[in-house]
C-alpha cells in the first residue's frame, strides 16, 4: 500500500489483436513501484508486486494514525446516533442510526485490538477534531442536541452526511499512503458501508 498503492499500471493498452487470446496467468501487467527519495522508480511484475507487498506489510506512520483518528472519528458518530431514540421523528432515521451503532462500534474495537497487537495505543496521534474531515463542531453538536422533531431529523441528516464523506477521505489517503494490509481491509470496509449510507441519508433529506 505505501510503496504499492500509488502504482501505475503499465501495458494494458495498445495491445496488438495478433497477441495470444490467453496469456499466462503470471503475465499480468507491470507495475511501477516509486522509488523512495532520491532512487529510481522500478518495474516489478504484477506477482511479484504482490510477492513483495506480502513481505513486509509492517504498520507506518500513515496506518497508526487512521487508527487513532478513526477511532475518535467513529466515537463522534456513536455520540450522534445516542442522541436519535429520544428526539428523531423518522421512524426510518432511528432504524438507519441504529445499522451506524452497530457497523461502527465494532469497527471501533476492532481498530484499538489492531492497535495493541502492534503495541501501541490511542493516544499518539496528536489530532484535533478539526484537523479530521467531516467532524461535527461542538457548536453543530450542541444545535443537534437541542433539536427535536423533523428538525432534529434534517440536521442529524446532513451533520451525519458530512461525516460520513470525511470518512471516505481519511480512508482513501490511508490506502494512498499506508502499508498494513489490515488497515486497508478496515478502510474498504468503511468506503463501502459508509457510501452505502450516504447514499441512503441523501435520499431521506
Amino acid at each position: 500500500m505505501a510503496a504499492l498503492a500509488a502504482v501505475a499500471v503499465l501495458g494494458v493498452s495498445g495491445c496488438d489483436s495478433s497477441s495470444d487470446a490467453n496469456p499466462p496467468a503470471a503475465s499480468g501487467p507491470s507495475v511501477l513501484v516509486p522509488g523512495r527519495p532520491g532512487e529510481a522508480n522500478r518495474t516489478l511484475s504484477a506477482a511479484d508486486a504482490a510477492e513483495q507487498r506480502a513481505d513486509d506489510d509492517s504498520p507506518n506512520a500513515a496506518d497508526l494514525s487512521y487508527a487513532r483518528r478513526m477511532i475518535e472519528h467513529h466515537t463522534q458518530a456513536l455520540e450522534m446516533t445516542e442522541l436519535v431514540p429520544d428526539r428523531a421523528e423518522s421512524a426510518k432515521l432511528k432504524r438507519l442510526a441504529e445499522r451506524i451503532a452497530a457497523a461502527q462500534g465494532p469497527e471501533i474495537d476492532g481498530m484499538r485490538g489492531w492497535l495493541r497487537t502492534y503495541g501501541e495505543d490511542e493516544s499518539g496521534g496528536g489530532h484535533t477534531h478539526s484537523a479530521m474531515p467531516g467532524m461535527a463542531t461542538e457548536a453543530q453538536l450542541g444545535a443537534l442536541r437541542a433539536a427535536r422533531g423533523k428538525a432534529f431529523d434534517a440536521l442529524f441528516l446532513k451533520l451525519m452526511v458530512t461525516h460520513h464523506e470525511g470518512a471516505l477521505t481519511m480512508a482513501a489517503e490511508v490506502k494512498g499512503q499506508g502499508n498494513n494490509i489490515r488497515i486497508e481491509e478496515m478502510a474498504d470496509d468503511v468506503v463501502a458501508q459508509q457510501t452505502s449510507e450516504i447514499t441512503r441519508m441523501r435520499e431521506m433529506q
